[in-house]
C-alpha cells in the first residue's frame, strides 16, 4: 500500500521538498509518494485537526502553519515545544506527533562542512545575526549541543532580548545574551562561529553590512541563505581565510528525519542530491 507524505504551506509551489524527497523515494525504490499541498490559512486549524482524514503517513509543514500544526498535535517533542512550532508531523498509533528538524539540520550541516568546529563547540562565543524563527531553532540546537555562550545581534534589540530570556529560562545559566547589530565588533573577537539567520544578503534583499575585520581569526562563518549559494558574507569570509558553511546543507539535512519516520529508511545527503537542488534553483531563477 502506497505511503503518502506531503509538504503543507500557503503558498507551496516554491518548495523544494518534493524534489528532495522524490529523489530519495526513487533512490530507495519505495512504494511511496510526496507532494505539495496548499492549505488555506482560513481552514488550516480544521485541516490539521482532521489530519488522519487526508491519507498521509506524515508531512512537512512550512509557513504559515508551523504553530497551527503544533496546536493540533497529541504529542510534541520537548525541543519543538520550546520553539513553539513544528515542521515535521507523523502518525503513531493513530495520534499526530510533531517535531522541529531545523536545528538538527543546521547541526548536521555544520558537522559535514565545519568538522573542526563541530568537534569543539565550546571554543568561543557563537554570534547569531537575527532573532526570528530560524535563529530560535539554531540557538536551541546550539545550547542542547553544549555551547557555553550565544550572543544574539538584531536590529530590534528588544526581540533579541526576549529570545535570550526565553532560552535562559529553559537552560541552566545565562548562556544567551542580546545586543544591537551595531555591537558586532565588540563581540566578534571572541567568536568561534558566526551565523547569519537574516535575509540580508539574499538575492533581492539589502546587503549585510558588518565589519568582518573584527571577527576572530579562524572563526567559522555560516549563512542559512542559499540563494545565492555563496552570499556576500560567505565570499568575504572565504577571502579572509575563514571556514564557511552555506545554507543549502541545512535545507537538505533537515529533511532526513522526517523521511526516516515516514518510510523507515534513513536517506543520505549526497553530492548528487545537492547538485540536483542547485540545478533546480538555477533553472527557476531564469523563469
Amino acid at each position: 500500500m502506497t505511503k503518502r507524505a506531503a509538504v503543507l504551506g500557503w503558498p507551496i509551489s516554491h518548495s523544494r521538498s518534493p524534489l528532495i524527497h522524490g529523489t530519495w523515494i526513487a533512490e530507495h525504490k519505495l512504494d511511496a509518494s510526496y507532494k505539495p499541498i496548499a492549505v488555506d490559512p482560513e481552514h488550516a486549524s480544521d485541516w490539521f485537526a482532521h489530519f488522519t482524514d487526508h491519507d498521509l503517513v506524515g508531512a512537512n509543514v512550512t509557513i504559515p502553519h508551523k504553530e497551527t500544526a503544533l496546536a493540533a498535535c497529541h504529542h510534541v517533542e520537548p525541543h519543538a515545544a520550546r520553539l513553539g512550532a513544528v515542521n515535521t508531523l507523523w502518525l503513531e498509533n493513530g495520534q499526530l506527533r510533531g517535531t522541529s528538524t531545523d536545528g538538527e539540520g543546521f547541526m548536521a550541516n555544520l558537522a559535514e562542512h565545519a568538522p573542526i568546529w563541530a568537534r569543539h563547540p565550546k571554543a568561543g562565543t557563537v554570534l547569531i545575526l537575527g532573532a526570528g524563527g530560524a535563529a530560535r531553532a539554531i540557538v536551541d540546537a546550539l545550547l542542547d549541543q553544549g555551547v557555553d555562550q550565544v550572543v544574539l545581534l538584531n536590529r530590534t534589540v528588544e526581540r533579541a532580548q526576549a529570545l535570550a530570556a526565553h532560552f535562559n529560562a529553559h537552560f541552566d545559566g545565562n548562556r544567551v545574551t542580546a545586543a544591537e547589530m551595531t555591537a558586532f565588533a565588540a563581540h566578534a573577537s571572541n567568536a568561534g562561529l558566526l551565523v547569519n539567520t537574516t535575509a540580508l544578503g539574499m538575492t533581492g534583499q539589502p546587503p549585510l553590512e558588518i565589519p568582518m575585520e573584527a571577527l576572530a581569526e579562524g572563526a567559522t562563518v555560516s549563512d542559512i541563505v542559499y540563494t545565492p549559494l555563496e552570499t556576500p558574507l560567505l565570499a568575504s569570509a572565504r577571502a579572509r581565510g575563514h571556514p564557511i558553511v552555506d545554507g543549502l546543507g541545512m535545507l537538505l539535512h533537515q529533511a532526513v528525519p522526517g523521511f526516516e519516520r515516514w518510510f523507515g529508511v534513513r536517506p543520505k545527503v549526497t553530492a548528487d542530491l545537492r547538485q540536483r537542488v542547485l540545478d533546480d534553483i538555477q533553472l527557476k531563477s531564469k523563469t
